[in-house]
């Protein structure tokens, strides 16, 4: 078991390295024949170009180009004169931006700023994150690490692949969150039998999540396209079963919390066990649903407070709405799918706890027997 997780882990992880995008990278304009190119570039000089004639901010920006067939090449861009920006959309001198080279019907190339570049800071986070979690964790917090990359390589590489080419998103994410619970469990805490009881708990669990989350949205009559991004991939991938990707999106966000809910309780079960050995199968489940409450409590609200600060803007936008009343803001699609998402992961949350804590108990009954 151990080898053939380790041999997929490493072919996933060749595999989405052999495919990593060359730069510039390309994607289909609405000109045929003439794709837009994307590069990134250094602002060398930002001018003021002072107002436009509808009193917009404007700027002279020339730029020179770090990647790419263009590389090394200086550009004079105009912005804010097609498009008006806001004062805090100017660039400086020093600045790493991404510009868009696009062409018009007859091929003439066309230089514009597209966003700021920011993914050297998100490297530079991610590696503080990183060697914190290795300086504390030590080997588990390497071995989480990598059951990070791997998840987050199941669902670029697997997960939404299949749901883009049309196959079932609840049937995809379930398969998915069970390789993912599989590999992640496992390298972060061992194989052993408390991690097999663990993910065996969270596996269990997951398929009453799946059970719950038809339900839920079946009783909220929610379709799936309560986002604009949900609403635009419907509209572009007509195949899209909507509301099966709403179910995939909540199995994969449950996955997230029932891990931690599953070992903590095994290893709860274990620890108290190795304490008092003479506790009979009553008293041992009883002291870890004790713990199992405490830990519901905290990670409950944990959940709706993550999703609810995820949905932060679209929250305060329905605050300053005063044209409509606040049950109907309520009642938006969007809202309560966030709803659904936190009563679905609180509810697998609940059973998790009994579950793990049944099939540890039982573990270690059967372990003290055969001494």
């Amino acid at each position: 078991m151990k080898k053939i997780i380790v041999t997929l882990f490493f072919i996933l992880f060749l595999a989405a390295t052999n495919s990593a995008l060359a730069q510039p990278q390309i994607q289909n304009s609405s000109v045929q024949n003439f794709p837009d190119e994307f590069y990134k570039a250094e602002v060398i000089n930002a001018l003021d170009a002072g107002k436009t004639e509808d009193g917009q901010s404007a700027q002279r920006v020339e730029v020179e180009i770090l990647n790419g067939a263009e590389k090394g090449k200086k550009v004079l861009i105009e912005q804010g004169t097609a498009v008006s920006i806001a004062e805090n959309q100017k660039v400086e001198k020093g600045s790493k931006i991404i510009i868009t080279k696009t062409y018009d019907g007859e091929g003439n190339p066309t230089y514009y700023i597209n966003d700021t570049y920011r993914l050297t800071g998100v490297f530079i986070i991610a590696a503080i994150f990183f060697a914190l979690a290795a300086f504390f964790g030590r080997k588990k917090g390497i071995a989480s690490i990598l059951g990070l990359v791997f998840s987050i390589l199941v669902l670029i590489k697997f997960v939404i692949p299949q749901i883009v080419e049309g196959h079932n998103p609840l049937l995809i994410s379930l398969i998915g969150a069970f390789i993912i619970a599989v590999i992640s469990i496992y390298l972060a805490h061992g194989f052993n039998k408390k991690s097999t009881i663990a993910l065996v708990s969270t596996l269990i669990t997951l398929g009453i999540a799946a059970g719950l989350s038809i339900i839920f949205i079946s009783l909220s009559k929610l379709t799936g396209i309560g986002t604009e991004e949900a609403f635009y991939l419907q509209m572009n991938l007509e195949f899209l079963n909507a509301k099966g990707f709403l179910l995939g999106g909540i199995i994969i966000g449950v996955l997230g919390v029932l891990d931690d809910v599953t070992t903590a309780q095994v290893a709860t079960i274990y620890e108290i066990h190795d304490a008092n050995p003479n506790l009979n199968f009553s008293q041992l489940y009883k002291k870890g649903i004790s713990v199992g409450k405490e830990h519901i409590a905290s990670l409950v609200n944990t959940l709706a407070l993550a999703y609810a600060g995820a949905s932060f803007p679209i929250l305060i936008l329905f605050a300053i709405d005063k044209n409509l009343p606040l049950w109907v803001n309520l009642n938006n699609e969007y809202v309560i799918e966030e709803i659904i998402r936190t009563l679905v992961g609180s509810t697998a949350l609940i059973f998790a706890v009994p579950i793990a804590t049944f099939l540890a108990v039982r573990s270690v009954q059967k372990k003290s027997l055969h001494r």
